[in-house]
């Protein structure tokens, strides 16, 4: 989409109000890199954004790829690692929220 009043600038919304933010990462996943090795849980969750190449976030029995330039929520409370789903390196920012108890 281009946002009203630019000009040759196109925007893609990514995500809308997922709560308070705790921190932001950036992380640079190598081919075959991810973690951790035990899929593990917590409070907060997790806003993945992949900015290059193409994650698999793995979710206790299930497997979500997310794509370059799309986020994913992963819910701390679902055991859960992520890794990079290509041969190439993936970059990737993580954006830790706190938990909504009322959307579970």
């Amino acid at each position: 989409m281009v946002p009203p009043k630019h000009v040759n600038f196109e925007a893609k919304k990514l995500f809308d109000n997922m709560g308070e933010i705790i921190d932001g990462s950036i992380a640079y996943i190598n081919m075959k890199g991810g973690g951790p090795t035990e899929q593990h849980t917590h409070d907060h969750d997790h806003l993945f954004i992949v900015v290059k190449g193409e994650a698999k976030a793995l979710l206790e029995d299930n497997e979500v790829l997310i794509h370059q330039d799309e986020a994913f929520l992963v819910k701390g409370t679902i055991p859960h690692s992520v890794w990079s789903a290509q041969d190439e390196e993936t970059v990737m920012i993580g954006i830790s929220v706190k938990s909504d108890p009322g959307a579970r």
